[in-house]
């Protein structure tokens, strides 16, 4: 099952039935997601069985006749325009808002797969549409950004933190915490990968530099120059020789004199401009 079925599956069994106002706000938000302008009948299809259950039993508390029928491998549920009463709905409670929110995203919401990319979305049919799903959820310091495609207006996040937080808002605490407990091993992994990767390029970042230094200082062995060089290069310079994969700082330590990091750098590129004259 995929992380957004899951999703679904959690939200279809959140017990609001209690409250008449709380399931046409639910509903209102399932309606958002389908066509509304033209016709007498309102039809929602979807393949989730979670889903139809769902919206079944929003319809039955309000008393509204439907009927439902298989159309391929998906579900299509079928009622009157005639028999919605949302004149005087306003969504202006907590709970109203987030059943809202609950019911866009059971109608057109999904997520990918937290493992692979962090994405939610939800398409509405008509921009006023998402408007109203945008100013409602904003009151809870969720930032929904808006998504033009053809035939359809959507609202996503790509933030896995904000993600998370929806999700908290819809009621799916039980998705949350799976989400929370992929999206830090997936953040955790990538910081060891990055670091990892640091790493690994400044290490061959100086093992180039030890190769070219050595370079210089077996020309100038072999122009018979290396003794001519100042004692201190000299030490430097063999030091060099004997320990190729020494960082800057591990040579300075060696030194009979011990010495920075940048007195090291400064006497090998002194060695590396004597051997190029």
């Amino acid at each position: 099952m995929s992380f957004s079925s899951s999703v679904k599956e959690e939200l279809s069994k959140i017990n609001i039935f209690g409250n008449k106002e709380t399931v046409k706000a639910e509903l209102y938000g399932y309606l958002l997601t389908v066509d509304t302008k033209s016709g007498s009948k309102i039809k929602f299809l979807t393949e989730n069985e979670y889903n139809i259950n769902r919206l079944n039993k929003l319809l039955n508390k309000l008393e509204i006749n439907y009927k439902i029928e298989m159309k391929g491998k998906s579900y299509e549920i079928e009622f009157k325009k005639s028999s919605l009463e949302f004149k005087k709905l306003e969504i202006d409670t907590e709970d109203k808002i987030k059943a809202l929110a609950r019911g866009a995203f059971l109608g057109s919401g999904s997520i990918t797969e937290p493992d692979s990319r962090y994405h939610l979305e939800i398409r509405l049919k008509e921009e006023k549409g998402r408007d109203e799903i945008i100013n409602a959820i904003s009151k809870f310091d969720i930032n929904l950004k808006k998504l033009d495609r053809k035939y359809a207006y959507s609202v996503y996040i790509k933030d896995g933190e904000e993600i998370s937080k929806f999700l908290a808002l819809i009621g799916a605490n039980s998705s949350v915490l799976k989400y929370e407990d992929i999206r830090v091993l997936k953040d955790t992994k990538n910081n060891v990968n990055r670091k990892v990767n640091c790493e690994t390029a400044n290490l061959n970042k100086t093992i180039s530099a030890a190769v070219y230094q050595i370079q210089a200082i077996e020309k100038l062995k072999k122009q018979k120059k290396f003794n001519k060089l100042p004692l201190n290069l000299r030490e430097i310079a063999e030091l060099r020789i004997e320990n190729p994969d020494a960082s800057l700082v591990e040579l300075g330590k060696m030194l009979s004199e011990p010495i920075g990091k940048s007195g090291v750098n400064h006497r090998l590129k002194k060695i590396i401009e004597i051997a190029e004259l």
